[in-house]
């Protein structure tokens, strides 16, 4: 009797935590390093910040042209974060999904939670700071941003910290290299739940017709 097991098809991550919080590098390391697993490139208003590009970072288009995406049912989820939209295009996702690719997403509290909400078989994770002391002094590095930003950052970390709790994990982001360790264990663990795959017989006919 031949045994093997193949997968249902891809899995979708949903990776969140506060503006500073590290998300975008974790991310980028996972898509590095992870076999399998795609980008899913986000919608937004919001112009472009430096070093950013269209199509690799976000796909940058003007507040008319994301209502007229959301009129058309375009989205997945889309939330209004500092001001601004962001989006996640459905076509997207589902293509690498039924292609059997795992999709990574970066997503504020608001976007995950809608994700999860209308695909329950997501995986979602959040990522802490150590502390909100370091998170602040993180997005002060950033220089990015002027103090009145700083201030609404810092007030929204404290709310979406709150919400934690209603994600499938959580990591502290202490160390850069735990931490995308630990994510890449998360991603690797999901793909062996038995939920994510079928189980084949091959060559045993009244085995076969147990198991179906």
């Amino acid at each position: 009797m031949s045994l093997s097991l193949t997968r249902k098809g891809g899995t979708l991550f949903v990776l969140s935590a506060p503006s500073g919080g590290g998300k975008s590098t974790v991310l980028r390391s996972l898509l590095a390093h992870v076999e399998g697993l795609r980008y899913s490139v986000s919608v937004t208003s919001r112009v472009p910040r430096g070093g950013e590009r269209e199509g690799v970072d976000f796909h940058y288009v003007s507040q008319e042209e994301f209502q007229d995406l959301i009129d058309h049912k375009a989205f997945y989820e889309w939330a209004k974060v500092h001001g601004n939209y962001y989006g996640t295009r459905k076509s997207v996702v589902e293509e690498h999904l039924v292609a059997g690719e795992d999709v990574a997403m970066d997503l504020d509290v608001q976007g995950a939670c809608q994700i999860k909400g209308m695909k329950p078989e997501a995986v979602t994770i959040f990522l802490l700071p150590p502390s909100l002391d370091i998170l602040e002094r993180r997005l002060r590095g950033r220089e990015t941003d002027g103090e009145s930003v700083i201030q609404v950052r810092m007030q929204n970390a404290a709310q979406e910290i709150s919400q934690s709790h209603l994600f499938d994990y959580r990591v502290v982001n202490d160390d850069l290299d735990k931490t995308i360790a630990r994510i890449q264990h998360i991603i690797e663990s999901e793909r062996f739940r038995s939920i994510r795959q079928v189980l084949q017989v091959v060559n045993e006919p009244a085995v076969e017709k147990l198991l179906k």
